[in-house]
């Protein structure tokens, strides 16, 4: 009776008994998949956040100006901007899968090849190469999870959330260190991080093997027709407040060791000053999104996030060394609008089809707007020499990334919104 039961229950869900029981082999592929998304996750920060406390030497060793060092700060919005918007193309072509895969070679070998870079513009180009593998796998990482894990995508894109919080406070905090065990050379600082991505891509290659994934199959399965989501206000207002959460955390992770270091702070507390920032999003990361996901609307937690960016950042432009661990934390908790964003996007839209779509326009247009900030707080900085203008700058900036946020929070799903009036009229 009990296996009639059964066979009978599997052909009522169109399941094969045989399938409730993953093998031996697939849950191992299983193991090394999660154990791949997050070494991918780990490397989606150290090309930027590694920099921010050896800025100083290496700006001297290339003839690098305050200005261009701005430049290089907006460096990651503009890829991220440019190779997000591909990334859907190429993994429509060959795979999510081998897109990554590929993202973590171009990691590799653009952190390693940097280190030996010998002006300005090389550094640049090879940093805009790590940053290109970054960007793809920033927006295709969450699609690998809703693909392949679609009755764990909470714990997975918590585990994603968490390994690069760790990846970005790990880079902040021993990058100088590091460097001074190597001889106090920072190519040599820099350099390293490539093995972090080698690791990654060595994980990635069985997983591609395994999978064997083909683009016609990656592009097709369960995609939707395309909405037309410009028309949606949502999907502007997530635009917006991405784009501006994404000006402070790139301006930080660029230049936050530089202000602790100018109030005469050393470069290994900088670090760790820094580090502590990008730490705090490591349990937050977790927290937030299941706290925010139980709520109809996300708006107390944009106000609340921008409340401590506009406190952290009025300390650190009047007292910077006089509680630096606290104006930290403040500005690390602000910088967890990140997470926040991220679970708003996969909240407004319907489907994963709507979510892709969404996280691809709010992703690209919002970086596009991100790009100006780091390098009007470079040029303010090197025209004053001081860093009351920054920092005012920035906390003006969380008025509008409040209001933006305040509107992509409310209750609304893009399909509603992103339809042809026409058709919304049938409806």
């Amino acid at each position: 009776m009990p296996p009639a039961a059964d066979t009978t229950a599997s052909a009522r869900t169109g399941a094969r008994p045989q399938t409730e029981r993953p093998s031996a082999p697939a849950k191992y592929l299983g193991v090394l998949f999660a154990v791949a998304i997050a070494a991918a996750a780990v490397n989606l920060r150290p090309v930027v956040t590694s920099l921010g406390p050896l800025l100083d030497p290496v700006r001297a060793d290339l003839g690098m100006s305050s200005t261009l060092a701005g430049l290089l700060a907006a460096v990651p919005s503009l890829c991220f901007a440019l190779f997000g918007f591909l990334a859907p193309a190429a993994a429509r072509r060959i795979g999510p899968i081998a897109v990554i895969t590929a993202g973590m070679g171009a990691i590799t070998a653009g952190v390693l090849a940097r280190s030996f870079a010998g002006g300005t513009a090389v550094f640049l180009l090879l940093t805009a190469l790590a940053l290109a593998g970054v960007a793809v796998s920033n927006v295709l990482l969450p699609v690998v999870i809703k693909r392949y894990f679609p009755e764990k995508v909470g714990p997975m894109i918590g585990l994603y959330s968490m390994a690069l919080s760790a990846g970005t406070a790990l880079a902040a905090l021993v990058s100088v260190p590091l460097t001074s065990a190597l001889g106090g050379d920072w190519r040599y600082g820099l350099g390293v991080w490539a093995g972090l991505g080698a690791l990654a891509l060595v994980l990635w290659l069985p997983v591609l093997i395994a999978k064997r994934e083909r683009g016609e199959r990656a592009g097709s399965a369960g995609a939707p027709a395309k909405l037309p989501i410009t028309r949606s206000r949502t999907a502007w207002a997530m635009a917006g407040y991405f784009g501006l959460q994404a000006t402070g955390a790139y301006v930080v992770m660029g230049f936050l060791s530089k202000i602790f270091q100018d109030s005469g702070i050393d470069k290994g507390t900088s670090g760790a000053l820094l580090a502590v920032t990008m730490v705090i999003g490591v349990p937050v990361s977790f927290v937030l999104p299941n706290l925010a996901a139980r709520r109809g609307d996300q708006r107390l937690f944009v106000v609340v996030l921008a409340s401590f960016g506009i406190a952290g950042y009025a300390g650190l432009a009047f007292a910077p060394a006089g509680a630096p661990w606290v104006w930290a934390v403040l500005v690390g908790l602000s910088n967890c609008a990140f997470p926040l964003v991220l679970t708003m996007i996969g909240l407004r839209a319907r489907t994963a089809g709507g979510v892709a779509q969404l996280s691809v326009f709010a992703q690209g247009v919002g970086y596009l707007i991100s790009i100006p900030g780091p390098i009007l707080v470079g040029w303010i900085y090197q025209a004053t020499g001081r860093w009351y203008g920054p920092l005012g700058f920035l906390a003006l900036l969380l008025v509008p990334q409040m209001l933006f946020g305040l509107r992509a929070a409310r209750a609304r799903h893009i399909e509603d919104e992103a339809v042809h009036p026409a058709e919304r009229v049938k409806a």
